[in-house]
């Protein structure tokens, strides 16, 4: 069978991310009447920076009483250490080599420039993290604190 697709359940993101293009573009074809919905805007972002910095700094907390009640549970705490244990040496082994190795190749070959000197800061934040949303307003303020990217481009 073939299927037929007539509705999907879900956001429709690529309808939103059209539609706040559209709706960049059309502020800025206004000119001064369009800038206080793009100051308006602006700030909105910088709140919710804010927030996430704010939650990236308490989530950690709560996550280790969530982990702590479930270890207190455990009846074979060895088992518990060396297979966490593993898994945290593979992880780490993993965002080494993926970030360490395979993305400054990929960044040499594009550019031609040595990968190293503009990711020294930016490599060992995103993998403390999963959330790559949570890491953002961090790598947003080392992206232009330390590389000089326009804030408007970051």
């Amino acid at each position: 069978q073939i299927p037929f697709g007539t509705e999907i359940e879900g956001m429709n993101i690529l309808g939103l991310v059209l539609f706040a293009l559209v709706l960049g573009v059309a502020l800025k074809k206004l000119g001064q009447e369009g800038e206080d919905l793009i100051r308006f805007f602006n700030s909105f972002n910088e709140a919710t920076m804010v927030l996430v910095t704010w939650i990236m700094w308490y989530v950690p907390i709560g996550i280790m009483f969530l982990v702590g009640s479930k270890i207190v549970e455990m009846e074979d705490i060895v088992l518990l250490v060396t297979s966490l244990g593993k898994y945290i040496f593979a992880s780490i082994l993993g965002h080494v080599i993926h970030g360490g190795i395979i993305l400054p190749l990929i960044y040499f070959a594009a550019t031609r420039q040595n990968p190293y000197q503009h990711s020294g800061a930016l490599c060992f934040i995103s993998p403390s993290c999963v959330s790559s949303s949570a890491t953002l307003p961090s790598m947003m303020k080392c992206i232009e604190e330390n590389n000089g990217v326009d804030k408007r481009i970051s």
